[in-house]
C-alpha cells in the first residue's frame, strides 16, 4: 500500500529487457549508437514533426536544461508556485541559467491562469534594470494532478510569446496527461505553443531516462553545449535510448499511464465515498489528494499505508480548507499499482472511518 510516489516503484520488465539487449557488445559512444538514432526517429513520429532530442539522466536536468536554453542571465521564468521547478529542483533552473530567476505565480489546483500569467507579466515593465520574463513553463500533468486542456496551454503559450518569451513544458507527467485527455501528444505542445519539452520516463516504468524535446530550436541557446557542461552527455547514451526506445514501442508509455491513472480513479472513487474523506478537485490523472480526519491518516500509517501530507494555495478561505483535526493528503498511484493495492488501502480506510 505504497502511494508515496510513482518514483517508488521499479522497472517495467520491457524496459529491463530493452537495457539487457542493449548490453550485448560494443557501440557507439555519446550518443552515435544506434539506439539513439531510432529513439530520435520515434520522437519524430509521435509529434508528427523533425524534433531535436537530447537525452539526459533526470527530470531535473531536463528542466533546467531546456528552461536555461530558453532565457539569459538577466532572464525571468514564470512558474507555478508549486511547480516542481520552483520547490523541488534546489534551484537548478537558476544554476544551469547563469542566475535567471523563477517568478513564482499562485493558481488553485497546480494551475496557471491567463489573469495570473498576465499579473505576473505586468511586474516587470521592461525598464532597464528589471529582469526580461524569458520563458513561461507550464506542468503536464499539474503538482496537484489537474490538466491543462489544449487550448488553455494554446492561450497561455499567446500571451508568453507576445511577451516574447518561450514556453516550456515539464514533463514528468505527460503520459498520464496524454492517457487521460485522448489527445495527440502534440495537440497539447508545439501545436498548443510549446517550444521545449522534458518528456518524462522515469516515473512511468524507465529505470533513469529522460528526454528534452525542442519544437523550435530558433527560440533555444547552445542547449547542447548547456547538456555537456552540466555533465549529462552520457558516454554510455544508448541505455537511456534503449530506456525510451521501450517505452515508446507500441503504446507501452501510454498503457502503462493509463494503469495508473485507472488505479488513482479506482482509489479516488473508493475515497469519495467515505462520508470524512473529502476531494478538493477532480482526480484527473494519476495523483489523488483528499483531506482526512489526522486521526485516520495516522492510522492508516500505522497500519502499513505510505503516503504524504501536502500543502497547497488556494484552499484558505474556501470550503476545502483543512479544518481544525483535518488534514490534506496526496496518493499517487504508478504503473504497478494493483488493484489489490488499492482495494485494501479502502477497506482500512472504511474500518477506520466507520
Amino acid at each position: 500500500m505504497n502511494f508515496t510516489s510513482d518514483n517508488s516503484y521499479g522497472v517495467a520488465e520491457p524496459v529491463i529487457q530493452a537495457i539487457i539487449a542493449a548490453n550485448r557488445g560494443p557501440a557507439a559512444s555519446y550518443g552515435g549508437d544506434e539506439w539513439t538514432a531510432r529513439v530520435t526517429s520515434r520522437f519524430c513520429e509521435l509529434f508528427e514533426r523533425e524534433v531535436e532530442v537530447d537525452l539526459v539522466a533526470s527530470g531535473t536536468a531536463a528542466n533546467a536544461i531546456g528552461i536555461a536554453s530558453l532565457v539569459p542571465p538577466h532572464g525571468a521564468v514564470v512558474c507555478h508556485a508549486e511547480s516542481h521547478i520552483y520547490t523541488e529542483e534546489c534551484g537548478a533552473c537558476e544554476f544551469y541559467a547563469n542566475g535567471a530567476r523563477l517568478a513564482p505565480v499562485e493558481g488553485f489546483a497546480g494551475k496557471l491562469t491567463e489573469e495570473g500569467l498576465e499579473a505576473t507579466l505586468a511586474r516587470f515593465p521592461g525598464l532597464r534594470n528589471d529582469l526580461v520574463p524569458s520563458a513561461l513553463s507550464l506542468t503536464q500533468a499539474s503538482e496537484c494532478g489537474t490538466l491543462y486542456r489544449p487550448d488553455e496551454v494554446a492561450a497561455l503559450a499567446d500571451i508568453a510569446h507576445g511577451r516574447g518569451l518561450g514556453v516550456h513544458m515539464d514533463g514528468a507527467r505527460f503520459a498520464n496527461a496524454v492517457a487521460a485527455l485522448g489527445v495527440a501528444p502534440a495537440d497539447i505542445t508545439w501545436r498548443a505553443g510549446v517550444d521545449v519539452m522534458s518528456f518524462g520516463a522515469t516515473k512511468n516504468g524507465a529505470m533513469a531516462a529522460e528526454a528534452i524535446v525542442v519544437f523550435d530550436s530558433a527560440r533555444t541557446r547552445d542547449l547542447a553545449y548547456r547538456r555537456k557542461r552540466g555533465g549529462h552527455v552520457l558516454s554510455k547514451q544508448r541505455f537511456v535510448a534503449a530506456q525510451l526506445e521501450a517505452c515508446l514501442a507500441d503504446g507501452l508509455w501510454l498503457g502503462l499511464a493509463a494503469h495508473a491513472n485507472a488505479m488513482a480513479a479506482r482509489l479516488t472513487a473508493g475515497l469519495g465515498a467515505l462520508e470524512p474523506v473529502r476531494l478538493p478537485w477532480p482526480t484527473e490523472a494519476n495523483v489523488v489528494f483528499a483531506l482526512m480526519p489526522k486521526g485516520v491518516a495516522e492510522a492508516l500509517r500505522a497500519r502499513g499505508a505510505a503516503f504524504h501530507d501536502w500543502t497547497t494555495v488556494g484552499l484558505a478561505g474556501t470550503r476545502w480548507e483543512p479544518g481544525a483535526g483535518e488534514c490534506l493528503v496526496r496518493l499517487v498511484a504508478s504503473f504497478a499499482t494493483t488493484e489489490g493495492d488499492v482495494d485494501s488501502f479502502l477497506a482500512l480506510a472504511g474500518e477506520l472511518t466507520a
